[in-house]
């Protein structure tokens, strides 16, 4: 969502050992402070200033907790929600107002809800169950389940407080309408009727100013609306610069257009556009990086900064009235610093610090009295305990890219902090998602959880990953287990050069892509790795893009040009060829598949067809499934149930230290189909 108020867009335990434990100086951290709810995240400010808010457990579910700004410790919850927890939430121009969006057990049908932050009042504005088709019927899922609308929030700006602007497609699954949404009475106005769009982009006064579209070769082509109210053609964005070029917002007069711009260059560019004129001017460019984050006033929508990550955040300061605030932010505290909100007048802050070897720092920055006052850490057990050092390698490929990686090492395996242990470790290679994603600098859950439990942990920026300019993304096409997995290879076979991981331990695990990845290592390359995890990794790339939720379809050429195409005899081949399930004899190294029951992106059927195969081929295998989570797992009782499962399963084949089961599995929603009794004390743990 596109907001118009935009600053930017240690605990002992008994231990169980295996033959072949690896010892350890340190104690076991336990996994609860890794992957239970934080302590308080999500931070932000009222409109006016006069209130702060957070994202905090309660009754261990993540809820929406208001406080006076000058009184943080006076903070009362504002909503209610008892299963999942809330994840994305923003303060309406009201300043009496939270807004949220919230799904059914990982479905990804967001609704939207409005909360009264006085009386607590918590209505959903969207409760629309079903959408109905030409037919006059509701549309079935092949479940047999009604196919539920799913909503966004489009605009929301402070020159209309009691209104903002979502998507919402309960006429057309493929397609959302925009309508104008009254906070106070609930009612919806369409403005604008969806049937050949893939998004809009709309300004401050909540009028449509442009649309798009993706071209069948990939590429994107932009829409203007004229006088007359007809879309006409207004930009068209090769497929080369498709995920690196895009328009985002106005100016004041919005008539002056930003964008992040690739074209004529390789990384993407901060741009603007005069529409009254046509004059193009390019602001800041690295020839390292992309544009990554930006600092803009939130009323007078002038660029302030912006930041670029090649392996850290760097920043680029543009208008001199915040430099003495960057100067004097610097010098609060160590790590690499965020404006991640502010009041509407611009005088307070608020200021986060992310280090990667403890928790998050947040802070209330004044600006007149150029102060920074500390609020709170996001996990606050974490601090003062012997955590790990992340260290940023460029490692190159076998044909010349650079591919930025991080790289976490046990505590006291490196005592000159030089990124290379004293001796080879076990090795896990955690593969980032997307993929059109990538892996940063920064307090890492898993890395700081796997390397407490004796391992060194690399995650590699592939190619195809985002950041690094169109050139990186673009060798990725049609390379999922191709080069894409190459570069993987490489990144392990650098670390076993290095000294770093020894070669008949090295785990491969990753979600999503990350998943896929896991079982592309496993089929392709199996002599390589020891064992894997899958969590909601696809098997089959064929039905993986034919059962891509509706409203992704007017973008499909994003996966038909750059994955494969599931519509042409070649292309359905060319996905096979690519697929670890056609490839499922080759499995001989032991597999964990964890998977959400209702994950609308990698169905659980992905899941389910490779677990049959290999049950079908009698090759072992431990199966997962969690009947309230989607793509991932929301859940702190299931994340917690997971790592739990995965701690002894990579303990027995890699020899790393494990936290016993204790009482993880306690609220959680898992049940194992398949496998329990290949992981020690599993079975014996499950709920009865």
């Amino acid at each position: 969502m596109r907001l118009c108020k935009w600053g930017l867009l240690m605990l002992p335990f008994v231990i169980l050992l295996t033959s072949g434990c690896i010892k350890k100086t340190t104690a076991l951290i336990d996994r609860q402070l890794f992957f239970g709810n934080p302590d308080k995240t999500g931070v932000a400010l009222s409109p006016d200033g006069k209130h702060i808010s957070y994202l905090a457990p309660l009754d261990g579910v993540l809820n929406v907790y208001v406080a006076p700004a000058d009184d943080p410790a006076a903070a009362r919850a504002v909503t209610a929600d008892k299963k999942r927890g809330i994840r994305r939430y923003l303060w309406s121009f009201s300043n009496q107002h939270i807004i949220y969006l919230q799904d059914d057990g990982g479905d990804e049908n967001w609704a939207v809800h409005i909360v009264d932050i006085s009386s607590k009042e918590d209505r959903n504005l969207t409760p629309i169950e079903e959408i109905i088709g030409p037919d006059g019927k509701p549309i079935l899922l092949p479940s047999g389940k009604k196919m539920r609308p799913t909503a966004f929030i489009q605009e929301a700006c402070y020159k209309h407080p009691g209104e903002i602007l979502i998507g919402l497609n309960n006429r057309d699954p493929q397609y959302h309408d925009l309508y104008r949404l009254n906070l106070e009475s609930g009612e919806m106005k369409m403005i604008q009727q969806n049937d050949r769009f893939a998004g809009y982009l709309t300004d401050d006064d909540y009028n449509l100013r442009f649309a798009t579209n993706m071209t069948p070769d990939g590429g994107s082509e932009y829409f203007q609306l004229s006088a007359r109210g007809e879309w006409q053609p207004f930009m068209q964005i090769p497929m080369e610069d498709m995920l690196t070029t895009a328009p985002f917002g106005f100016d004041k007069s919005n008539q002056v257009l930003y964008l992040i711009d690739s074209r004529n260059r390789n990384t993407a560019a901060l741009a603007t556009l005069d529409l009254a004129t046509g004059e193009s001017k390019i602001l800041y460019e690295d020839p390292r990086a992309d544009i990554r984050n930006l600092m803009v006033h939130p009323v007078e929508k002038n660029i302030e900064a912006a930041a670029v990550e090649f392996t850290r955040t760097e920043w680029k300061i543009f208008d001199p009235a915040i430099q003495a605030d960057i100067d004097y932010l610097k010098s609060v505290s160590p790590g690499d610093w965020n404006v991640s909100d502010r009041t509407l007048d611009d005088k307070f802050w608020i200021v986060s610090y992310l280090v990667d070897d403890g928790p998050v720092r947040y802070y209330l920055y004044d600006r007149a009295a150029k102060q920074a006052r500390f609020l709170f850490t996001n996990r606050s057990k974490l601090e003062g305990l012997a955590l790990a050092k992340m260290h940023p390698v460029v490692i190159p490929s076998r044909d010349g890219l650079d591919l930025v990686s991080y790289l976490t090492l046990p505590a006291g395996t490196d005592r000159d902090n030089n990124g290379r242990p004293k001796s080879a470790l076990p090795m896990v290679l955690y593969v980032h998602g997307g993929p059109w994603g990538r892996d940063s600098w920064g307090l890492n859950s898993t890395h700081q959880w796997l390397a407490n439990r004796g391992y060194a942990v690399l995650s590699v920026n592939f190619r195809a990953s985002t950041g690094f300019g169109k050139d990186f993304i673009n060798a990725g096409n049609k390379e999922w287990a191709g080069k894409m997995h190459d570069d993987l290879i490489d990144a392990v076979n650098w670390a076993v050069k290095e000294g770093i991981a020894e070669k008949e331990k090295i785990a491969i695990m990753g979600g999503s892509y990350g998943g896929y990845a896991t079982l592309v290592g496993l089929t392709f390359t199996p002599e390589v790795f020891a064992c894997g995890v899958d969590i909601v990794g696809p098997s089959n790339l064929r039905t993986l893009l034919e059962t891509i939720p509706p409203y992704w379809k007017p973008q499909l050429e994003l996966f038909t040009i750059r994955v494969g195409d599931h519509r042409t005899e070649e292309g359905r081949a060319f996905l096979e060829s690519r697929s670890p399930l056609t490839r499922v004899g080759e499995i001989a190294k032991p597999l964990l598949i964890g998977q959400g029951a209702n994950d609308p992106r990698v169905k659980q059927s992905e899941a389910d067809q490779i677990v049959k195969a290999m049950q079908e081929k009698k090759i072992p295998v431990t199966y997962v499934i969690y009947a309230d989570e989607g793509h991932g797992f929301a859940r702190p009782e299931n994340r917690l149930s997971f790592y739990a499962i995965t701690e002894i399963f990579l303990s027995r084949f890699l020899g790393g230290e494990f936290q016993p089961i204790g009482d993880d599995f306690t609220n959680s929603s898992l049940s194992v189909p398949v496998g329990a009794t290949e992981i020690p004390t599993l079975a014996a743990a499950l709920p009865k």
